[in-house]
């Protein structure tokens, strides 16, 4: 009878893990009525006859109250679109406060409307689109229950129409820009509205203020007076022209014309599973990536953003930890040319995804780099409400493998990488988790090549606790990942508590504690570091935070703790060493923005380190967008090295003439990398997701100050579907 009880109180808790917490918020969409015209006036009758979506919940600055900003929204299909109207009224007079024009903004900087929509109905997936008050926009895919990639870009319509009291978006939103399972007549849904005259964030169903409106586990649902239509066949084909010259001054070189042309194509295997394709791929509209300074003994990473990783990418690219990542698309590519590739993703059910991606690049003379193929299988089956087991493998193999030993261990000849994860997430989000093991195989690379790590987490209004750990083999190497540390062990318990007073201006406050032991194999201590902080959240949106920390570390290898002399440290040497730091971040919605880190304590070999990193903006919305980030670093330490300075420095401008055309300049002195850099893009949207670029970029040596290399680039992607 105890077990049969055990075994009945078991299925209860399954029962109420698997329940979706807003399922009685339902939104019916039907038909239209009458045609529309994406102009942001509500003057066509089929608006009239759709259900509408109102009362509003607050979410911040408290999620115990109706929105005190009214908000409507409307929705309707046809055998092409899906389209949405909502009416964003205004609680206080004047002008909406926005960044600029520029696709993809800032959430918390810009008044705007955001939907989300869960086409699989796993509250897990799905896709994010919006605008901000004067119709930038927002599109993104969505991945791990609430985050939102906004790499991602597709073929979508819209427009926004200011009045007086309130702001007008309207959205069409084509089948074939997104995918879904066929049959299903219940998608995930909800709307998200930001108002920053009020500070208040609000959101169509209730969803605690710890999470944001992103979480899926608190969508309600999208209701079908019949299913989806199916998309029909789609066929998507990417083509670009790109053509520019470039100049390698410090290789004495000649000016290099370059022409280039390739392309993308997407093939709809399904309404759910895409086949992706792409011959010699281009990525020269990407962003230059922002400079640091680096004073870890370990790589620093980078995101990926280039448009062909990204749909689907999280099966892929998020498979384990920040710092454990079995695969890692950014090193394809980046230091020899792909040739083509594939990748096929997506749903085979409501349970299963799939992702298999196969990527082939040439040999590189100059570093000496062998042609090498790429690739990932990805599996993931749902379990329970929102949980998954995941499995990933990732092959990398040379061709044409050189006999001399000039090759880098980066280079190898082959490199395997076998994976499994627990994925746990509760319907209410409450109870988050993972848990992960990962096996590699590699030339000359035999025992201690497995990777373990697991998470646990608790989080709601007032608490957050939780602990992580990882265990990282000697010879586990990740050939086509991130793990910048092998050969450790990892202990990370945090605990945080918020206060909420009843008044004043002051609207949370509360205190974390947070504790990272690094050990090595034997379990000895090699690193630790323990921080106290204290954060106060304003009603304002203006946040103060102060920290206080102890290190300890411990180096398993020279270390030169400037990264610039190429003086090492010896390999055991020993530092113990405590900082404070303090950090402010201004008001968002006003015009002149602001905020500042300023952090002072030891270093290592008993030296001093102060840091003071900062971000200065102003906006003439919604054209022009300023901001300035500076960070000065000033170490001192015993001889070799002495005191030692570096600035780095980043003016950059955003200047948006509508939302189809952008203009984007930016200026990074890096000293201690010893480079200046000059990049300004201009892109025209003239028709969606299709763009014409000029890129140009100057890269200077300071001191002497001399060029080191500089190019033009244009490029033409257009894109063409059935």
């Amino acid at each position: 009878m105890k077990y049969r009880f055990l075994l009945i109180c078991c299925l209860f808790t399954l029962h109420i893990f698997a329940q979706k917490k807003n399922s009685k918020f339902q939104y019916h969409i039907r038909h239209l009525t009458s045609a529309v015209k994406i102009d942001g006036v509500m003057d066509e009758a089929a608006w009239q006859d759709a259900e509408v979506a109102n009362n509003f919940y607050m979410v911040l600055p408290m999620d115990t109250s109706f929105a005190k900003v009214k908000t409507e929204v409307r929705m309707a299909y046809d055998d092409k679109n899906i389209y949405i109207l909502a009416t964003c009224y205004k609680a206080l007079p004047g002008q909406s406060m926005v960044e600029s024009l520029k696709r993809d903004f800032a959430f918390q900087k810009n008044d705007n409307f955001i939907f989300f929509m869960d086409t699989y109905n796993d509250q897990t997936n799905g896709y994010s689109f919006g605008s901000n008050a004067v119709g930038a926009e927002w599109d993104g895919t969505m991945y791990e229950g609430g985050k939102v990639d906004l790499n991602w870009t597709n073929k979508w319509v819209s427009a926004v129409k200011n009045y007086p009291d309130r702001y007008v978006f309207e959205a069409a939103i084509p089948f074939k820009s997104i995918r879904y399972k066929k049959g299903i007549s219940e998608w995930g849904i909800n709307f998200s509205r930001n108002d920053l005259k009020t500070t208040e964030k609000s959101s169509w169903t209730p969803v605690p203020r710890q999470f944001p409106t992103a979480s899926l586990a608190y969508t309600g649902t999208l209701v079908w007076d019949v299913p989806p239509p199916d998309p029909g066949p789609n066929i998507s084909i990417i083509p670009y022209v790109l053509t520019g010259v470039t100049k390698d001054y410090a290789g004495h070189k000649n000016a290099a014309l370059h022409l280039e042309a390739g392309g993308d194509a997407k093939i709809a295997v399904s309404s759910a599973l895409n086949l992706d394709l792409t011959v010699h791929p281009d990525f020269s509209q990407v962003d230059a990536d922002k400079q640091v300074t680096n004073l870890s003994r370990y790589e620093l990473f980078y995101p990926e953003t280039r448009q062909f990783f990204l749909e689907n990418g999280d099966q892929f690219n998020n498979f384990g930890y920040a710092s454990i990542r079995p695969f890692f698309s950014r090193r394809i590519g980046l230091t020899s040319t792909i040739i083509g590739g594939a990748r096929l993703s997506g749903k085979l059910d409501q349970n299963w995804r799939i992702g298999v991606m196969d990527m082939q690049t040439n040999s590189n003379d100059q570093t000496g780099a062998p042609a090498q193929n790429f690739t990932v299988i990805a599996l993931q089956r749902k379990v329970f409400a929102r949980s998954n087991i995941g499995f990933l493998f990732v092959n990398k193999q040379s061709f044409n493998y050189p006999a001399t030993t000039s090759v880098t261990p980066t280079d190898a000849k082959y490199n395997s990488n076998f994976g499994l994860e627990y994925n746990l997430a509760s319907s209410d989000n409450l109870f988050t988790g993972k848990a992960l093991v990962l096996k590699s195989f590699s030339p000359n690379k035999q025992g201690h090549d497995f990777t373990q790590a697991g998470n646990l987490q608790y989080a709601d209004k007032y608490w957050t606790i939780g602990g992580q750990y990882e265990v990282v083999g000697a010879n586990y190497n990740a050939g086509v990942g991130y793990v910048p540390r092998q050969g450790y062990i990892k202990l990370n318990p945090y605990i945080g508590r918020l206060f909420f007073p009843k008044e004043g201006v002051i609207l949370s406050h509360g205190p974390t504690f947070n504790l990272t032991d690094y050990y090595d194999g034997g379990f000895k201590p090699t690193d630790n570091r323990a921080f106290l902080s204290y954060q106060v959240t304003f009603r304002d949106k203006s946040v103060l935070t102060a920290l206080v920390e102890h290190d300890f570390v411990k180096l398993l290898q020279p270390f030169d703790p400037t990264n610039y002399t190429n003086n090492f440290l010896p390999a055991g040497q020993q530092s113990h060493w405590n900082n404070a730091e303090l950090s402010f971040f201004s008001v968002p919605q006003s015009l002149f923005t602001y905020d500042f880190t300023l952090d002072y304590g030891g270093y290592y070999d008993n030296g001093k380190k102060l840091s003071l990193a900062n971000d200065v903006g102003y906006r003439f919305q919604p054209y022009v967008n300023i901001q300035v980030s500076t960070t000065y670093n000033n170490l001192q330490l015993p001889q070799p090295w002495g005191q030692k300075t570096f600035w780095l420095v980043g003016p950059r401008v955003d200047v948006t003439m509508t939302n189809k055309f952008f203009l984007t300049g930016f200026f990074q002195y890096n000293e201690q990398g010893k480079n200046i850099n000059i990049n300004t893009r201009l892109q025209w949207r003239y028709r969606p997701a299709s763009d014409f670029f000029i890129v140009y970029t100057d890269n200077y040596l300071p001191r002497p100050f001399f060029v080191k290399n500089r190019g033009l680039v244009f490029k033409f992607t257009y894109w063409l579907n059935n």
